[in-house]
């Protein structure tokens, strides 16, 4: 049965696999860095080289958004906030923005916001153009117009309390001014230094022989992370304003009538700003300020495109971690040459074998990069290059740095040899094998066989598993999560929940350990009991199942409701298979077939997981440990379509089908791929073809598009 499921859609599987691959070396590579700057303040590579690794997983996981890691950079806004400044819970969450990387991805943006609206070629869709501040993203909020409190982004869900320092910047007016301002506004922004004020700053830190700061954006971090507000109060820091959290009223219905108000109030603004007609205008736009960027006198990444309308904004909404209704257009590549002086294998958590090229450190538009990856082993070979050449390395939106090839006038000794990718676990010595499918084509990844006992791989599972996006046990992060399994007192998940037990007839108690301390391993244990009642989608995603990403994780919750019933339909789908004798999927494999969003792939991946006794064992010892909450979603306690199943087919004339999915699981109903016994509700558009056929034949309830609209208006 297990090779039955390995063999299902590997065709798919083989991209899925590479891009998995790719996500764990980024995120192990940078999960340090991003903590060091956005909690600790303490940043050891430029903002540019942070923001690169950032856009690589930004556009890899806009194409895979099933393979997600929770604690890879893209999926958190920031880093936990740190405890020198209080906490403060955004009411509204700073989320982040996907990316554009070039015209067409514009074009793109345009054409799937017309599609989500339903909108014709000949309908007005206006955006603003602004351009992306590279500096520290801030909320203020103003009560009755006045100051009232700054909060850094944070998470994205929480940030740091910076309210002393913000009310030393000239820049932020401490009362708004005119007429009509809501009695709750939480302005949102961003504050920068400006070149001649960063340039100031660093003479003045390197006379006074301190230490400088590597680029603006740094600089006005470190300057408004501050425990003494003195220090903020001498730094020349800036604002503009470009979007609002939590308001009590909207003064506009366009996203350039909030600025325009804004700037009425007295916050700054960026002059800049203009409404655009099309994706040619903005693209445009995008060209000027590209050309004249220099000369602007503070730090640039790119430009910010929104719709303009606040009604299509609320009809967009959004999609994972970024809104639907805006995206950022980076600028281009940046490319150098170097020596690969060696090429390392890092081995993932899913067991995959990646190579990273060893580079003579070398300046990348301002960024000092040693470390870049090569993909695969195909990719290698493709691009034949080998230790010892001058190679070409580029830094993109689309890319953390990357060796393109050979430099142009690289000469090989006679000693230089291809690259041998090695076909043993670098880490536990097992089999490393690329998986074939039923063509005999060959997975580009090749896999460590190891399982659980590759330590490579089971340390990965365990911070997966306490990860933000899984069950998020604060102060486990991964260094602890490596001495912990290290020193063999965690080996899996369970072993978390019983280390207080253990840790008190240990030899060495934790208390004792170089790092530790009586008080945090107090507020260690603490959190882990905080943690034995764990909401059933984390769960899920936290086991490390492949394919199985956040938003899967949540379809799967929302779908059963209790971890038994996921655990049943999971028993009977490895019971009966993914596939009957004539190919067809068994009745236990449709029913998450006909989930919406869940293909062959992922039911695949949970047979595979779940028919392993090591991941049996290992799912049972955790459930005597943790209690899993049942799934719920926020969504309207009355609608005379709760709790109904629906399905959508053919073509809608006034609802794209993803507004119409949105709509309906926002008044509680769950929107279903395939019509059953099971299915409430068949809503039929134009050329409903098949499905239509099944309902009225099995006597479910159809309606047309506007008798659907009919329905829910009584909601």
């Amino acid at each position: 049965m297990a090779k039955r499921a390995q063999k299902t859609d590997q065709s798919n599987g083989a991209s899925q696999a590479d891009t998995a691959a790719e996500i764990a070396r980024l995120t192990a590579e940078i999960a340090r860095h991003d903590a060091l700057y956005h909690r600790d303040d303490a940043p050891e590579i430029s903002d540019a080289d942070y923001d690169a690794m950032r856009r690589e997983l930004d556009a890899l996981e806009k194409a895979h958004p099933e393979l997600v890691r929770p604690d890879s950079p893209s999926n958190r806004v920031g880093s936990a906030p740190r405890d020198a400044f209080g906490k403060v819970r955004h009411a509204v969450p700073m989320l982040s923005l996907g990316n554009a990387f070039s015209a067409e991805d514009v074009s793109e943006f345009e054409a799937r916001i017309r599609k989500f609206l339903s909108l014709t070629p000949d309908d007005d869709l206006a955006f603003t153009a602004e351009p992306k501040i590279d500096g520290l993203s801030i909320a203020l909020r103003y009560e009755a117009g006045r100051f009232a409190q700054a909060a850094t982004r944070g998470d994205g869900q929480e940030g740091e309390d910076v309210t002393a320092n913000v009310e030393t910047i000239k820049a932020i007016p401490k009362r708004l001014k005119g007429k009509s301002i809501p009695d709750v506004l939480e302005v949102r922004g961003e504050i920068y230094l400006g070149h001649d004020d960063f340039a100031a700053l660093n003479a003045a830190q390197e006379a006074a022989g301190a230490k400088t700061f590597a680029n603006p954006r740094n600089a006005a971090a470190g300057s408004l992370r501050q425990l003494d507000v003195s220090v903020t109060a001498s730094r020349p820091l800036k604002f503009f304003a470009y979007t609002w959290g939590e308001v009590s009223s909207l003064p506009a219905d366009t996203q350039s009538g909030m600025i325009a108000t804004f700037a009425g109030w007295g916050l700054p603004t960026n002059p800049l700003t203009e409404r655009c007609a099309s994706a040619d205008d903005l693209i445009a736009y995008y060209e000027a300020r590209n050309a004249d960027r220099a000369g602007l006198g503070y730090d640039i990444d790119g430009i910010v495109y929104k719709v303009d309308r606040l009604d299509y904004q609320d009809r967009l909404g959004f999609v994972s971690r970024a809104p639907r209704w805006a995206i950022a257009h980076k600028f281009p590549a940046e490319q150098a040459v170097t020596r690969l002086e060696a090429i390392d294998i890092q081995v993932g958590r899913t067991g995959s074998l990646t190579p990273v090229a060893k580079l003579q450190s070398v300046n990348v538009g301002g960024v000092v990069v040693s470390n870049a990856t090569l993909h695969n082993e195909d990719e290698i070979a493709r691009k034949d290059v080998r230790v010892g050449d001058l190679v070409r390395l580029q830094r993109a939106g689309d890319v953390i740095p990357q060796v393109l090839g050979p430099a142009p006038g690289n000469e090989r000794g006679p000693n230089s040899k291809p690259f041998v990718f090695p076909d043993i676990c670098p880490v536990c010595g097992s089999h490393a094998v690329r998986e074939v499918d039923a063509k005999g084509v060959a997975d580009v990844v090749r896999r460590c066989t190891g399982g659980l006992v590759c330590p490579a791989q089971a340390k990965e599972r365990l911070r997966h598993y306490v990860s933000r996006n899984a069950v998020d046990i604060e102060g486990l992060g991964g260094k602890q999560v490596e001495f912990l399994y290290e020193t063999g007192r965690v080996m899996q998940p369970a072993d978390i929940y019983t280390l207080a037990a253990r840790d008190a007839r240990h030899s060495e108690p934790l208390a004792t350990v170089k790092g530790y301390g009586a008080k945090s391993v107090e507020k260690l244990f603490a959190a882990i009991e905080d943690r034995r009642t764990v909401p059933l989608d984390r769960l899920i995603f936290g086991l490390g199942i492949r394919h199985v990403g956040d938003g899967t994780a949540a379809d799967l919750a929302g779908a059963f409701g209790t971890w038994d019933a996921f655990r049943a339909a999971v028993d009977r789908a490895v019971a009966d298979g993914l596939h009957t004798a004539d190919g067809k999927p068994t009745e236990a494999a449709l029913e998450f077939l006909s989930l919406d969003g869940i293909g062959e792939t992922v039911v695949a991946a949970l047979i595979s997981f779940f028919e392993e006794d090591h991941n049996i064992a290992a799912v049972d010892a955790l459930l005597k440990e943790v209690t899993p909450e049942p799934f719920t979603r926020e969504v309207a306690t009355q609608s005379a379509v709760l709790g109904k199943t629906v399905v959508f087919t053919g073509t809608l004339e006034k609802l794209s089908r993803s507004e119409a999915k949105a709509q309906a699981e926002r008044l509680g109903a769950k929107v279903s791929g395939s019509v059953s016994k099971k299915t409430d509700i068949v809503v039929a558009g134009a050329e409903a073809g098949s499905k239509l056929t099944k309902a009225r034949d099995l006597g479910v309830q159809v309606l047309d598009e506007q008798g659907w609209l009919d329905l829910i208006a009584e909601s």
